[in-house]
């Protein structure tokens, strides 16, 4: 549809557009609004209202333009990524200087591998005794507080649901807990 503008050099109102565009580039006349509208959002046409009308217009100079200013900022990217480039490239020489691979080097860093792995076996170790830690064994204890005070609350509840079951209905204590599964044991928890 860009053609239809650089080609006639020419400002086109809508419904101009949605009689020369099907015809010439084989775009739907449905359609000519929307890929109108997404060319003025893309910045390719331009779009002026005058009184009642849109009027849209392109010209090839504006693209030229666009195209380089574009040109302009990915060169101003390439320089700076190519400074930092080099930049990089000395750090790195600077880096390298008195660090040659010497015997005391190279036995500090076996050293230093060796030591790597005796932490991580230390750490090994001390995961596996973790349970013994106090702080460790005072959360779980609070933990099992916290589940025996829910299991004597629900146990609570369904005494009660028994005491109403037999007030209510006239149960037995034991047929109530036949038919729900409730063991003869069944009690607070201590």
């Amino acid at each position: 549809m860009m053609e239809i503008f650089y080609e006639t050099k020419d400002v086109f109102q809508l419904k101009d557009m949605e009689k020369i565009a099907p015809k010439e580039k084989g775009i739907t006349a449905m359609s000519v609004k929307e890929v109108l509208q997404s060319l003025v959002d893309d910045g390719m046409v331009d779009c002026e209202r005058i009184g009642t009308s849109n009027y849209y217009w392109a010209f090839p100079s504006k693209a030229l333009h666009a195209r380089k200013r574009k040109l302009e900022v990915l060169d101003s990217q390439l320089s700076e990524g190519n400074q930092k480039y080099a930049n990089l490239q000395k750090s790195i020489e600077k880096a390298k200087v008195g660090r040659h691979e010497t015997e005391e080097r190279t036995m500090l860093a076996k050293e230093l591998s060796s030591l790597r792995d005796q932490k991580e076996q230390l750490q090994a170790e001390v995961e596996k005794y973790r349970e013994c830690d106090p702080q460790v064994v005072e959360e779980i204890r609070q933990a099992n507080q916290v589940a025996k005070e829910a299991a004597n609350r629900w146990t609570d509840n369904i005494f009660a649901i028994k005491s109403w079951a037999k007030r209510k209905f006239g149960f037995e204590e034991n047929k109530i807990d036949k038919n729900f599964g409730i063991p003869e044991d069944f009690d607070y928890i201590d």
